[in-house]
């Protein structure tokens, strides 16, 4: 039986990425920023998943990015679409299985905090689960137990500061909260939030996170803020938002990420 990891080292023919990034809700254009671009449809990929929310392509894109070979994820699919919070690991043992060794994983996220405002990007140093699921269900071995002490890399964490100094380019630190979704959290959730020490809340990222390190990899993760969060503003909050919002933050958030990778990260 042929495998994602199978047809992917076939398309990718000599390139050879060490570095995958998965985009989140409208971060896509990133994407078109890959030279040389090999692009690869989710639907190609056995065991990919297939993402019901709009913003999110579904392909994989492999090629150069700021001189550096690397793959991009697309499009993710969420805890709330399925109901599984292993949804992405199919692909995300596809890039092991490929010689990936540093994830970088984005998401557009809300804002707890008034200094922190839409546009923003911030560069998360730990999360909370607070969506009651984790990916690792049902996983026979061991290898379930997986330590998060130091889930995200602080070498690549380091790398990516010293590119937003170097550039000039505002990237704020916080903690990120992930409820399963899809409704938008309750003003009394937001200030439960805060209380708990969370800067930030999303949807997405911490499965995948989890997941990443069971298989080993080394990560990192960015919330580009679309919004305030519930009870912050005295409006309503809306998907539409964060797909107009998003562009702004992944603007910065590029060139953070091209100059890192110029440098080696």
């Amino acid at each position: 039986m042929t495998t994602a990891t199978d047809i992917l080292i076939d398309r990718l023919g000599s390139l050879k990425p060490d570095v995958a990034i998965v985009l989140g809700s409208g971060l896509g254009p990133l994407a078109d920023e890959v030279e040389n671009a090999i692009r690869i449809p989710y639907s190609d990929l056995p065991g990919f998943p297939k993402s019901g929310v709009s913003g999110h392509a579904g392909e994989v894109v492999a090629g150069d990015f700021a001189g550096h070979p690397v793959l991009l994820l697309a499009g993710r699919a969420h805890y709330y679409e399925h109901g599984d919070a292993a949804v992405m690991r199919p692909a995300l043992e596809a890039l092991a299985g490929i010689g990936i060794e540093k994830l970088l994983l984005t998401n557009a996220a809300g804002s707890l905090q008034q200094d922190m405002p839409p546009g923003s990007v911030m560069l998360i140093t730990d999360h909370i689960n607070f969506s009651g699921s984790n990916p690792l269900f049902g996983e026979p071995t061991d290898g379930r137990f997986v330590g998060l002490t130091e889930a995200y890399d602080a070498g690549i964490r380091s790398a990516l500061e010293r590119a937003a100094e170097a550039t000039g380019t505002p990237l704020h630190k916080g903690v990120y909260m992930w409820f399963s979704g899809p409704s938008f959290e309750t003003p009394a959730e937001i200030r439960m939030a805060r209380v708990m020490g969370a800067d930030a809340v999303g949807m997405s990222t911490v499965p995948e996170v989890i997941l990443a390190r069971f298989l080993g990899l080394r990560v990192a993760a960015c919330s580009v803020i679309t919004n305030l969060a519930a009870g912050m503003t005295g409006s309503e909050l809306s998907h539409q938002e964060t797909k107009d919002m998003a562009p702004i933050g992944g603007a910065r958030l590029a060139t953070i990420l091209k100059h890192a990778l110029r440098e080696g990260l």
